[in-house]
């Protein structure tokens, strides 16, 4: 199984997962053109993606589907809550949603996919656990980290997950009150020493890749969510990643780094 991550931020967010002829991406939250040149870069085109797995309808998660949705005929998989969601902000997207189960595994080509609930300021938000040929994670956009969340995580060869931000960037960054307040809520977003945490237990639990995602670029840097996380989790056989908001970051599932770029 490999990974490529093309975009990880509130700018946008999309990466590609793929496992022998099946590839799927999760999250459209970048330019069609974008997605398209990734793709290319990685030797594949639209035509051979078999879906796209949608966590939330934040425009940031969402704003390729749109055009991506004209010109392919390309399957969304969304829960219930958030398939009713984008059916409101985008409703050329209508014939290609695809319902799916919460907690419940389904498959995409062969690969398993779960979804499971993520704790974050919309009616519903979820991240992926993905199983074939080695088992990826995701779990992004969430102000605190739940037993469901730990649990889905747990185990998986390689995860992303959120890293947001510094805590005492943003309390005394130039951010407005209301806007510190949703972004440090349990339904926010993660902070480095949470996110530190959480990979530590993750590390323990036999997680050897944890990539760290989501980066605020006002309240966060790549250096001090990294340095964060290797503290956390020093002495422990995992190796760490940061992903980028362009470019692309490429993993071989639980084996290692195929490049960076």
């Amino acid at each position: 199984m490999e990974l490529r991550v093309f975009a990880s931020g509130s700018s946008g967010n999309c990466l590609l997962l793929s496992s022998g002829s099946t590839h799927i991406l999760i999250d459209a939250g970048i330019s069609k053109r974008r997605i398209e040149q990734s793709l290319a870069q990685s030797g594949l085109s639209m035509r051979e993606i078999g879906g796209v797995l949608i966590t939330h309808e934040h425009s940031d998660h969402i704003s390729g589907l749109k055009m991506l949705t004209k010109y392919y005929d390309l399957p969304v998989f969304a829960p219930r809550t958030v398939a009713s969601r984008l059916r409101g902000c985008l409703p050329e997207a209508e014939p290609y949603l695809r319902v799916i189960p919460v907690n419940e595994p389904f498959e995409i080509g062969g690969v398993s996919v779960t979804a499971f609930h993520t704790p974050h300021d919309t009616d519903e938000s979820v991240g992926y656990r993905i199983e074939g040929g080695g088992v990826f994670a995701l779990a992004t956009d969430m102000g605190h980290v739940t037993e469901e969340v730990f649990d889905a995580l747990s185990g998986a060869d390689t995860v992303l997950i959120e890293s947001n931000h510094d805590e005492e960037m943003l309390r005394y960054g130039p951010y407005p009150v209301y806007l510190k307040r949703r972004i440090l809520s349990d339904s926010g977003h993660l902070s480095n020493a949470c996110c530190a945490d959480l990979a530590r237990k993750l590390a323990l639990g036999g997680t050897r890749q944890i990539i760290l995602g989501h980066l605020s670029r006002e309240n966060n840097s790549p250096a001090i969510a990294m340095s964060a996380a290797r503290e956390s989790t020093a002495g422990l056989p995992v190796e760490l990643y940061c992903a980028p908001v362009y470019g692309c970051l490429s993993l071989k599932v639980g084996e290692g780094c195929l490049c960076s770029r």
